[in-house]
């Protein structure tokens, strides 16, 4: 699974390279519903889902189709490594938003240290290895780690009791969608090179339908907070593969930002231990995962 979703950004960026953005989204998009969707029909996940499809289309917006778009614009501009690098950030995200929004988690000092750490990593990508003219770039994937941290606490509060098949599937049929009257028009008029029909494969095929397949088996075998430690390795994976695939350059504020993002993701992700009030009123909510 680290693997799975540690390599999009070396394939978006090469699908890129002839493809827009809107188009890339519409197939990787269209290839996970083909695949999940009549999966999600025979387990009958669909049919629950009916009665949510306002918080449906709004995890869709912030979790897929949104953030694929800024995804895929960005890396025209800058490396997919530092944009794996970037989207490592979430986790603290998502831990700072938890705790505006009341949530059960509490900062204690070693999580408050994590914060600091991960934001220093990114101030130190951004600050040594990013241009003027990047920050556009930057921005965007800001937005992207943003949707990717609030995505799951909508599953948690509004679509838990949901088949998590279903809403993958159905989220991934919305984004199809809405974005075939834009990714079908701007099409090239001639075949892609076999490059990018490959990396639109491999997103659609194995970093969408598989990796949500593999990634329920997962968490059904270790449980789900065993299985987020993925979350860890996806930047080494991105990081190494755009070094030595792509000739990406492996600077001074990689290497800093790196450990510091990964270390101050895991402080800060690490829960604080419940009060006793709080130890018998929360309930564990299977997650779903982000569709990265």
């Amino acid at each position: 699974m680290a693997l799975i979703w540690g390599i999009p950004y070396l394939f978006i960026k090469i699908a890129v390279g002839e493809l827009t953005p809107a188009s890339l989204v519409f197939l990787r998009a269209a290839i996970g519903t083909v695949l999940l969707l009549p999966l999600a029909a025979a387990r009958k996940d669909l049919a629950p889902l009916v009665w949510q499809w306002k918080w449906i289309v709004i995890y869709t917006f912030v979790e897929v189709a949104a953030p694929w778009f800024f995804l895929s614009d960005a890396e025209r501009r800058i490396s997919s490594s530092l944009t794996g690098l970037l989207i490592a950030a979430v986790p603290s995200i998502g831990a700072v938003l938890a705790v505006l929004v009341g949530g059960h988690d509490r900062l204690d000092s070693r999580r408050i240290v994590g914060l600091a750490l991960g934001f220093l990593g990114v101030a130190a990508l951004v600050g040594l290895d990013v241009r003027a003219d990047d920050l556009g770039a930057i921005g965007q994937v800001g937005l992207v780690a943003l949707g990717y941290a609030i995505g799951p606490m909508i599953i948690e509060r509004k679509l838990a009791r949901l088949p998590s098949l279903g809403v993958v599937a159905a989220s991934l049929g919305v984004t199809a969608v809405a974005y075939a009257p834009f990714g079908l028009a701007q099409l090239p008029s001639t075949l892609p090179s076999a490059s990018v029909l490959l990396a639109v494969a491999v997103l659609g095929v194995v970093c969408t339908a598989l990796a949500f397949v593999l990634f329920f088996a997962l968490v059904a075998e270790v449980g789900a907070p065993r299985a987020t430690v993925i979350t860890y390795v996806n930047p080494a994976v991105a990081l190494a593969l755009g070094v030595a695939l792509l000739g990406e350059p492996f600077t001074l504020g990689i290497a800093i930002g790196f450990v510091l993002i990964v270390l101050g993701s895991i402080l800060a992700t690490r829960r604080a231990p419940p009060s006793t009030s709080e130890s018998l009123t929360q309930e564990r909510v299977r997650p779903v995962p982000s569709s990265r």
